[in-house]
């Protein structure tokens, strides 16, 4: 029973990362071909509300990097830390239109993958990623790698 447990803590990552990544995928399918108008029609309504051509630029940038990098796990990790920020500003884009709740099209979804998107940085890439994420602090192990041997010093016993 352990050893399933242990199985399932290392799988969580992994399928947070697929989740993630086919939750990006669908929303640039939506972005691209069910929205009417397409990339050009949501661009544009960003410019139009105040936002400069950088903030569409980099929303399409993070939602590609998502959908495409955390998949097969290729710095997944990192990643995730970028796309951080885009959801963030989804959230306050929303929470000041529509306020906070979901039903009226409000910050709530975006602030649960804002959370999601924190909890793959601190998880790590999880098992089989193609590209494992160097760790985000000196010292530690990135989850999905082997952990380093310990040093005995210089010549002393352990």
């Amino acid at each position: 029973m352990e050893e399933r447990k242990a199985s399932l803590r290392e799988a969580a990552p992994l399928l947070l990362r697929l989740l993630l990544g086919f939750l990006f995928i669908a929303h640039l399918y939506w972005k691209f071909a069910v929205l009417p108008g397409g990339v050009e029609a949501w661009w544009s309504g960003l410019v139009a509300t105040g936002y400069s051509s950088v903030v569409p630029a980099y929303v399409l940038s993070a939602e590609i990097v998502g959908a495409v990098l955390l998949i097969p796990g290729v710095f997944a990790r990192y990643a995730a830390l970028y796309a951080m920020p885009m959801m963030a500003g989804a959230a306050q884009f929303w929470l000041v239109r529509k306020g906070f709740y979901f039903t009226g099209g409000g910050a709530e979804l975006p602030l649960v993958w804002l959370a999601l998107l924190g909890l793959q940085v601190l998880l790590g890439d999880g098992p089989w990623a193609l590209v494992p994420s160097p760790s985000l602090l000196p010292g530690s192990r990135s989850a999905g790698r082997s952990p380093r041997r310990p040093s005995t010093g210089s010549g002393g016993t352990a």
